[in-house]
């Protein structure tokens, strides 16, 4: 009877740890993108480890391709604030043990010009892997990657060019 019960407790001991990790994790993001939307990029910054990869979909714009290591996610980031991005997450899905939690989340993105008008708006589904809780590999999958093309058409209109590599 003991041992039923010592498996028990540590069973929903190990549930809970989980459910605190995940939902650390949420606050910490949440508080991260609401940061990106003020222009500071570094508190999201430094939730990748060094090694970590950023994929983001081919096109003409300074977003594409692969972002591997801190630097490279850095210049992505800095340049999603240089285009006046703001974004929402809209729902957040995490799944896995927490030294290798994977999270899905509803990701949307607007931008708007300097007189108000909507330049840019979509809809991105996010992947994302973590280790001990640093995102090793981040994927983002557009619902129209032609809006990306054209809103980066509409930034170099702007003057607003891409951060120097």
């Amino acid at each position: 009877m003991i041992e039923k019960r010592s498996l028990m407790l540590g069973a929903g001991a190990a549930v809970a740890c989980r459910a605190a990790v995940a939902r650390t994790i949420l606050v910490k993001l949440r508080r991260d993108v609401r940061r990106l939307n003020e222009g500071d990029y570094r508190p999201l910054l430094s939730s990748y480890a060094e090694d970590a990869v950023l994929r983001f979909n081919e096109g003409r714009h300074r977003w594409s391709g692969e972002h591997r290591g801190k630097p490279a996610i850095e210049r992505f980031l800095r340049n999603f604030v240089g285009a006046r991005l703001k974004g929402e997450l809209r729902a957040v899905w995490i799944g896995g043990p927490p030294w290798a939690l994977t999270l899905a989340a509803r990701f949307d993105d607007r931008a708007t010009g300097p007189g108000g008008e909507q330049l840019y708006a979509n809809r991105v589904m996010m992947m994302v892997r973590t280790r001990w809780g640093r995102i090793i590999e981040h994927e983002d999958f557009y619902f129209d990657t032609g809006r990306i093309d054209a809103f980066e058409e509409k930034l170099r209109t702007l003057g607003l060019e891409p951060v120097a590599g």
